[in-house]
């Protein structure tokens, strides 16, 4: 619903010109960095032969989504920095929830699929080829597809339910529910309650899943090999910084009441733009196979 406005302005993350041209120096290269880092990623498991094993193939998956979930958000930040007029389309806003959420949600079960995946590796090692199949991860793939799009399209229902009459100044520096809730001319009590029970219930639920996972996988690696173990617990620590980059900041941003704090857009760049530029870092870094697996694309190349 329109309303009185077709354009809103998006305030960024601060109104300081000298702020503003740090903001876009410094975010376009983490930005850049973000996507050669993905992109790298994607390029080595698809010509790899090496990494065909399941952890990868979903791996391969959250490269992707972190690259589109950046995209979404990082170039419209980085323009505003430097742009007079910063405003931003209701139709585009409209645009940007949906894909904002849909790849946000994608990444959210990537990484219980990549929890699960370390969980069957772990503790029913005789049965995991059976189970992680190649017929098995596509359809689990397929399922979280199916998942975010069902998520996204719930977020964007409620948001085009949204009245605005005005002021469309959005204290913020993309268009999320949030925000957009505070411009709305009608009571947004019950609105908030489904974004709350809809978006936060899905952070806590998968937090909460991807816990419980890590605490059975380190109760059956007691019985395990040193050298198994620490191969192991290098894989799962991996995965667990990333949880917990992630979902914390979006925990926090979809679980509090319907009041926006000043913290709130500084808490939004960690899982934004901090996520998906440090999970290619994260899962390179501290992987052998990767690397090699890189170099080798590399020397290949040149």
């Amino acid at each position: 619903m329109y309303g009185n406005v077709t354009e809103f302005i998006l305030f960024g993350l601060t109104q300081d010109a000298g702020k503003q041209k740090a903001i876009f120096g410094i975010f376009l290269i983490l930005y850049l960095v973000t996507l050669f880092g993905n992109f790298l990623i994607v390029m080595t498991i698809k010509t790899s032969q090496t990494l065909r094993c399941p952890m990868y193939f979903f791996l391969f998956y959250l490269s992707f989504a972190d690259a589109c979930f950046s995209t979404t958000t990082t170039p419209r930040l980085i323009v505003d920095a430097l742009s007079q007029k910063k405003t931003i389309s209701y139709n585009d806003c409209m645009t940007q929830v949906f894909a904002a959420h849909f790849f946000g949600c994608m990444e959210i079960f990537v990484l219980i699929l990549m929890a699960f995946d370390r969980y069957v590796a772990i503790c029913k090692p005789l049965r995991y080829t059976t189970i992680m199949s190649r017929h098995v991860c596509g359809m689990l793939v397929i399922l979280a597809w199916v998942g975010s799009c069902i998520h996204s399209s719930a977020q964007i229902f409620l948001a085009l339910r949204l009245p605005f009459c005005g002021p469309n100044v959005i204290d913020h520096y993309f268009c999320d529910m949030q925000p957009l809730l505070k411009l709305a001319c009608m009571d947004t009590y019950v609105i908030n309650l489904l974004v709350v029970s809809n978006s936060g219930a899905i952070c806590m639920v998968s937090f909460i899943m991807l816990l419980i996972s890590y605490i059975v996988i380190l109760y059956f690696l007691r019985n395990h090999n040193a050298e198994g173990r620490q191969k192991a617990l290098s894989m799962c620590t991996s995965h667990f910084i990333v949880v917990v980059i992630f979902f914390g900041p979006c925990i926090f941003i979809y679980t509090h009441p319907p009041t926006s704090f000043p913290i709130d857009k500084i808490v939004a760049v960690f899982y934004t733009t901090g996520t998906p530029l440090l999970n290619p870092l994260i899962y390179t870094l501290r992987n052998a196979e990767v690397k090699n697996a890189m170099k080798k694309l590399w020397c290949s190349k040149i």
